[in-house]
């Protein structure tokens, strides 16, 4: 089974609070054996539009054919005045050509996929990104479980504030270990009911 992680985070350089909760949440991903992968938005050049591919100099083509070789595909973004990251969005956006099939009656390739939504922050504003990923999720086909949400809203990852690694994964590992199990539980056995439903209808 095999996860990617969109990286919303704006930070080109230096530590990104957003990156840190990636990386611990990859680690209870490939516990359970599941090969995860995380993509650094801002590393990547991701032209504007709304289509798979933009042309030259376009990075999303090789994204996509990632996703869709995927069976958990999960969205990270810090929160940035109450809603995702500018990033984050880019992706929605590059997603909508995948839409417009849908509405054109083709069945989604990313049918039998599950998506989930990975948040810091140091005030609230997680809930409509996560209402807003749940229903983009919804509207491309994306499985989006219950409990596949994990928001870390903590008053040390304001904008002026510098926290080292180490306390931004203590602080993940003390409060939020059990939950990260959890997402990882439920990511999995949705991702296992499609197989399930194809087999038996055939």
């Amino acid at each position: 089974m095999k996860a990617i992680i969109l990286l919303g985070t704006l930070k080109k350089t230096g530590l990104s609070n957003t990156e840190v909760l990636c990386e611990f949440f990859q680690k209870h991903l490939e516990a359970q054996k599941i090969e995860c992968s995380i993509i650094k938005l801002v590393e990547h050049s991701i032209l504007a539009g709304t289509y798979n591919d933009m042309g030259e100099g376009d990075d999303w083509p090789k994204i996509l054919e990632q996703l869709l070789a995927a069976d958990i595909i999960l969205l990270a973004s810090p929160i940035w005045w109450n809603n995702h990251s500018s990033e984050t969005q880019r992706v929605i956006e590059r997603l909508d050509e995948l839409h417009d099939e849908i509405m054109a009656g083709k069945e989604s390739k990313l049918d039998g996929k599950v998506g989930g939504v990975l948040v810091t922050g140091d005030s609230d504003g997680a809930q409509t990104i996560i209402a807003n990923v749940g229903n983009f999720f919804n509207a491309i086909g994306l499985t989006f479980p219950p409990f596949a949400s994990l928001t870390v809203l903590w008053d040390k990852q304001a904008k002026d504030q510098k926290p080292t690694k180490e306390e931004l994964l203590a602080k993940y590992e003390k409060d939020y270990d059990s939950t990260a199990q959890k997402m990882v539980q439920q990511l999995v056995t949705f991702a296992e009911v499609k197989p399930k439903t194809d087999a038996k209808n055939k």
